[in-house]
C-alpha cells in the first residue's frame, strides 16, 4: 500500500525541519596530533570549540577524533557538558573586576560602562560574546599563546564573579 502525502503537501516536498540550536559555537583551534605506534604514526585531530547562547551560559570543549567533524562534534557536546552561567547586570556587563590565572594563562576582565562595547582579544573575546557580555574590557597577561589555556582562564575568571 503506498503512503498518502498530506493535503497540503506534494509529493516530493516532505523535509524535515529542525528546531534552532540553543548554543552558537565557535571553532578556537584545530589541530592535527599523532601518536607512534609500530609501524608508524597514527594522525587523529583535536578541535577546540566554545559554545553559549548570549543569555549567560558559556562553556569551553575540547575533542579528539579520527576526522575532523568527529572531533568538532564530541567538542561541542563536552562544551556544553561543562557550560557554566554569568551573572550580567542590567547594561549587559560584569558585575565586578575579577581576575583569574590557569597554568601559564593570566586574565583580568573588567566591568565597562553601557555602550563601550567588548574590548578584548583572543579566544576571551570569543567566552565574553558568547556569554552574552557587552560592555567590557579584558587583558591576557600570558607569557602563552595557547588558546585553550587562555579559555580556560577566562572561564575560570567568569566561574569567579
Amino acid at each position: 500500500m503506498a503512503i498518502k502525502a498530506p493535503r497540503n503537501q506534494k509529493r516530493g516536498d516532505r523535509r524535515q525541519f529542525r528546531e534552532q540550536q540553543e548554543f552558537e559555537q565557535k571553532m578556537v583551534d584545530l589541530r592535527r596530533v599523532a601518536r607512534v605506534e609500530a609501524g608508524g604514526r597514527r594522525f587523529s585531530f583535536r578541535a577546540t570549540i566554545i559554545a553559549g547562547n548570549r543569555k549567560g551560559t558559556v562553556g569551553v570543549g575540547v575533542g579528539k577524533g579520527a576526522d575532523t567533524a568527529l572531533a568538532m562534534d564530541k567538542a561541542f557536546r563536552n562544551a556544553k557538558k561543562n557550560a557554566i552561567t554569568v551573572p550580567l547586570t542590567k547594561d549587559f556587563s560584569i558585575p565586578h573586576d575579577v581576575e583569574a590565572k590557569f597554568s601559564s594563562a593570566h586574565v583580568l576582565i573588567r566591568r565597562a560602562p553601557g555602550g563601550s562595547g567588548l574590548v578584548a582579544g583572543s579566544a576571551v573575546r570569543t567566552i565574553l560574546d558568547f556569554a552574552g557580555v557587552q560592555n567590557a574590557t579584558a587583558k591576557l597577561f600570558s607569557r602563552t599563546k595557547n588558546k585553550i589555556n587562555n579559555a580556560r582562564a577566562a572561564i575560570q575568571a567568569l566561574q569567579g564573579l
